[in-house]
């Protein structure tokens, strides 16, 4: 994990307990050879990870402010990747159309749905499932577009050169699985 992206999202907390777990090392506590039950294991946070969030202010409905506060890193690395990539400023809108597309590709993260995962083994492989679908297979728009205005099918794997062509739902589930 050498290169860890930018991190942006809205206050929901569960994107800083994933994002600590994930990037973090758990050191075990010594123990101290009293009787009684050991004390838990700490999580330390790799300080390479970058992570603000968007606080919007609302009155009556409406946006009135919008503040950014940085989680995990610090301010001058989270600039200098901001002035990297696309967006040139912290804000919630690939986190949301991620969310918006999870919703709409998923019947078990709609809204007011009747459905739901009974299991969670079940839940994590529809979801793997359609993030494979989203990043290998299905070309978006706004990647296809060439400089003299054709359409080149392009898939986000195919941009981030980690696949050299797109792939079909058959060339998929051809490949072994990485664990």
């Amino acid at each position: 994990m050498d290169n860890i992206p930018l991190f942006t999202s809205d206050e929901l907390v569960h994107y800083e307990t994933v994002l600590g777990e994930v990037y973090s090392k758990e050191i075990p506590v010594e123990r101290t050879g009293k009787r009684g039950r050991p004390r838990n294991s700490q999580r330390k946070i790799d300080s390479r990870l970058d992570y603000a969030v968007v606080h919007k202010t609302r009155e009556k409905g409406r946006v009135v402010k919008v503040e950014r506060r940085i989680v995990y890193g610090e301010e001058e690395r989270i600039e200098e990747k901001l002035a990297k990539g696309s967006g040139k400023k912290i804000n919630t809108s690939y986190v949301e159309r991620s969310n918006g597309t999870l919703r709409q590709t998923n019947a078990h993260l709609r809204r007011k749905s009747q459905t739901f995962a009974k299991e969670m083994p079940h839940f994590k492989a529809r979801l793997a499932v359609i993030i494979l679908i989203y990043n290998c297979i299905r070309p978006h728009n706004t990647l296809s577009m060439n400089p003299d205005k054709t359409r080149t099918p392009r898939t986000p794997a195919l941009v981030a050169k980690l696949i050299v062509k797109n792939w079909t739902i058959e060339t998929a589930f051809k490949r072994p699985l990485i664990v």
